[in-house]
């Protein structure tokens, strides 16, 4: 009966994590986390620089998504000038200000696609402090886990539902 029940997790993709795997998918959403952190504080899709360093961590589709958005919003301010950004604020969390500190916390999946619970924090003095959990779902491609999108999982009046990936979609669907 066992083996019967392996057999059917390996046809059906769905063979979990390996330790490695899910220390390597933690590994990959420290990398982002990271770079997010180390970015200064602005909002919106990354531009230039910054967007150089998060591609690398992402998986194709993802970096497809976040490049088509950026072209549409150069098209959007082609046409409509001086409006603001299509998107403001921190699209890599569910919080509009975006996180201080964050710590990624379990990591689980199958040998091609994993989730992580990430603990974000933000603080500004005299204010209450404000945490909340996001996910960031991974892929496995050729050179490694990448990140493939983020669940917001914040309830922020102000902040982003959803996926991430849903609202780089809206973006693009958005600009002329």
């Amino acid at each position: 009966m066992r083996r019967l029940l392996v057999i059917v997790l390996l046809l059906a993709g769905a063979v979990p994590a390996s330790a490695d795997d899910a220390t390597d998918m933690a590994a990959a959403a420290n990398r982002f986390y990271a770079t997010r952190a180390a970015q200064p504080r602005s909002g919106g899709l990354p531009e230039g620089v910054a967007r150089g360093r998060y591609l690398p961590l992402l998986s194709p589709r993802l970096a497809g998504l976040l490049n088509d958005a950026t072209a549409a919003q150069v098209r959007f301010h082609a046409k409509v000038k001086n409006s603001p950004p299509l998107l403001e604020g921190d699209i890599f969390s569910s919080q509009f200000e975006g996180f201080q500190i964050y710590k990624v916390g379990a990591c689980t999946g199958n040998a091609k696609a994993g989730r992580c619970s990430v603990a974000l924090h933000y603080e500004v003095p005299g204010q209450k402090p404000v945490d909340w959990n996001d996910d960031i779902l991974l892929v496995k491609t050729g050179s490694g886990w990448k990140v493939d999108d983020i669940a917001y999982k914040g309830a922020f009046a102000f902040g982003n539902t959803g996926l991430l990936s849903q609202t780089l979609k809206m973006v693009i669907s958005t600009a002329p």
